[in-house]
């Protein structure tokens, strides 16, 4: 199976249509949308394009193929607008024999893990920071952010297949970084 993961939008129409644009290209069976869909939060600037009324039809027209979790800048009021679940705190995937627990990362983080079992991946957006690493007995993987990167990271998105994770670039499709899990 193949899976999409794209966090923290924030209401970029520019950064959407990218999202949608790429998992079409990317041909995968799900968009796993990690949070923070419509709104910019008050401690980020505006991202390009921001326009949530606008990203709205684009994140709707996928809505048979979205799993998404809620983030901290999201609202019941969003789920008015979404016609797909935007309001769990997370959600568990078992892939390829892998445990996936995905989620935005304001509740459950590598400062507050969630119960798991040693080998599981945490996976989660919020920081924008894109990430990839072990941590005590758990995976760590952060795609990064769309639209509003930070510490110098670009405007990401991640693949999932075949055990094998890859944070692309939003915009031109390059790989930043790959994690194999054995």
């Amino acid at each position: 199976m193949k899976l999409m993961f794209a966090s923290d939008i924030h209401g970029s129409a520019y950064y959407a249509e990218l999202v949608k644009q790429t998992y079409n290209k990317e041909g995968a069976q799900r968009l796993i949308l990690l949070g923070d869909l419509l709104y910019h939060g008050p401690r980020n600037d505006l991202p390009r394009d921001y326009a949530p009324k606008k990203v709205i039809p684009i994140l709707n027209e996928l809505k048979n193929d979205i799993l998404a979790v809620r983030g901290n800048c999201e609202a019941e009021v969003d789920q008015m607008v979404l016609e797909f679940p935007c309001l769990a705190d997370y959600c568990t995937v078992f892939v390829d024999g892998l445990f996936l627990f995905i989620t935005h990362g304001h509740i459950y983080n590598t400062s507050n893990p969630p119960v798991h079992k040693p080998g599981d991946i945490l996976i989660h957006g919020h920081t924008h920071i894109q990430a990839m690493e072990s941590v005590d007995d758990y995976i760590y993987i952060n795609p990064g952010s769309t639209s509003i990167p930070k510490n110098g990271n670009r405007h990401s998105y991640m693949i999932y297949e075949n055990r094998k994770f890859t944070i692309k670039d939003i915009e031109d499709g390059s790989v930043i970084s790959e994690m194999i899990i054995d």
